[in-house]
C-alpha cells in the first residue's frame, strides 16, 4: 500500500464544535475514520495528523518531501499568510492537493488568497468533508499515472 499522509492545520482538532453552519458538525476523529477508510479503498494507507503549530507542520512537509510521500493539505489559517509552509511545500516530491472544507472563495476576502496554491498539485474546496474524498482519489488517481506504471504498459497511455 502506497502511503499518504493527510495533514491539518491550526482549529481542525475542534470540528464538530468551531463554526459547524461553516464546517459541519462531523467531528475530527469522524474525518479522520472517513480518509483511512477511503485510503483503504483505494490501496492507501492513509495517516492523519493535526497540529496548531506552524512549525510542526513544516516538519511533516519536510519529512513528506524527504520520504516522497503524497499529501493531502488542510494548512487552515495559514493558507493566507504562511509563506513557511509554502516555501515547505515547494520543496515536495510527491503530489499535494490543497484541500478546505469550506470555500475560502466565497467568504470573508482575507480567505480570498492563498499563498500556498501556487506551489500545490491543485485544490479542492468547498464540499465539506466529502473535499477529503475527492482529494485523496485525485491522489490515487496521480499515482497511477506514474512513468513506471506508463513504461510497463509499453508506454501507452490508458493501457
Amino acid at each position: 500500500m502506497r502511503r499518504v499522509y493527510v495533514l491539518n492545520g491550526p482549529n481542525l482538532s475542534r470540528l464538530g464544535t468551531r463554526e459547524p453552519d461553516v464546517y459541519g458538525s462531523q467531528s475530527f476523529a469522524e474525518l479522520t475514520a472517513l480518509c483511512e477508510k477511503t485510503g483503504r479503498e483505494l490501496g492507501l494507507s492513509v495517516e492523519v495528523r493535526q497540529t496548531d503549530d506552524e512549525a510542526e507542520l513544516v516538519r511533516w512537509l519536510h519529512e513528506a518531501a524527504d520520504g516522497g510521500i503524497p499529501v493531502v493539505l488542510n494548512p487552515a489559517a495559514f493558507t493566507h499568510y504562511s509563506y513557511a509552509l509554502r516555501d515547505a511545500i515547494a520543496q515536495r516530491t510527491a503530489p499535494l492537493i490543497e484541500v478546505h472544507l469550506s470555500n475560502p472563495a466565497a467568504r470573508e476576502e482575507f480567505r480570498h488568497t492563498s499563498v500556498v496554491a501556487g506551489v500545490a498539485t491543485g485544490t479542492i474546496a468547498g464540499f465539506g468533508m466529502r473535499s477529503y474524498t475527492l482529494a485523496l482519489r485525485a491522489l490515487a488517481d496521480l499515482l497511477d499515472d506514474t512513468p513506471a506504471r506508463a513504461s510497463a504498459a509499453g508506454g501507452r497511455e490508458g493501457a
